[in-house]
């Protein structure tokens, strides 16, 4: 939870001693559902508090790529529309607490930075059926199509995702992390978009001091054929 939005976390990473959760930028939001720019869109600052289910302490906003982008000026208006990625810094106290197995599926095995096939299965869930209880809403889908310059990843599941399941982790056939859910359009049958995670981790070691994180893998394997509850 930052502030009152209520949103999922996807991966964890590290950076030397530091471990964090990654969220969608837009969960720190202070402006309206329209607006989705985060060129323009605007933020709560770095150094807010974010309530973590499961750990004893806040964590805390360290990175977001909406703030990032404000501060370069960026003009590119692919990433505008799709670099919607933050990280929340964990508490020392709560790293025992912290696997980076994806719930249900197990993984990532690693990070995908060649994009998706025109129909290759895809994994992510949810936890807008939780209520912030930790249940997860686990689901199977397909990939759709690769748009704005490789950017956005379109996937279609049999339900998509909904407001809570913001910033939640998409993964590929192979169980490697290639996205982070940030938009719906139920125009579109139910589609999500997927900012791509390697250009949105490129642009924070890019325009961050964070050059050092990286994703960390999952403990359990990846169970990409697993039948869904």
């Amino acid at each position: 939870m930052t502030n009152s939005a209520q949103c999922t976390a996807n991966f964890v990473f590290r950076g030397g001693s530091k471990v964090y959760l990654g969220q969608a930028a837009h969960c720190a939001t202070t402006g309206d559902t329209s607006q989705t720019n985060g060129c323009t869109s605007p933020s709560l600052p770095l150094g807010t508090q974010v309530q973590i289910a499961g750990a004893s302490r806040p964590g805390v906003l360290v990175y977001s790529s909406w703030l990032a982008m404000q501060a370069a000026r960026e003009t590119d208006a692919n990433a505008c529309a799709h670099n919607d990625f933050a990280l929340v810094e964990l508490d020392a106290s709560d790293l025992g607490r912290v696997n980076p197995s994806i719930p249900f599926w197990g993984g990532p095995s690693g990070l995908n930075t060649e994009g998706l096939r025109q129909g290759e299965a895809v994994a992510t869930y949810g936890s807008s059926l939780g209520g912030g209880t930790g249940v997860v809403n686990a689901k199977q889908g397909t990939a759709q199509d690769d748009t704005d310059g490789g950017w956005n990843h379109t996937i279609v599941t049999s339900t998509p995702g909904i407001p809570g399941d913001s910033g939640s982790a998409v993964l590929d056939s192979a169980g490697r992390a290639v996205g982070v859910l940030s938009t719906l359009n139920l125009s579109g049958g139910g589609s999500n978009g997927a900012g791509d995670l390697s250009r949105e981790l490129a642009y924070l070691r890019t325009h961050s001091s964070l050059r050092n994180v990286s994703l960390v893998t999952g403990t359990e394997h990846f169970r990409g054929s697993q039948a869904l509850w």
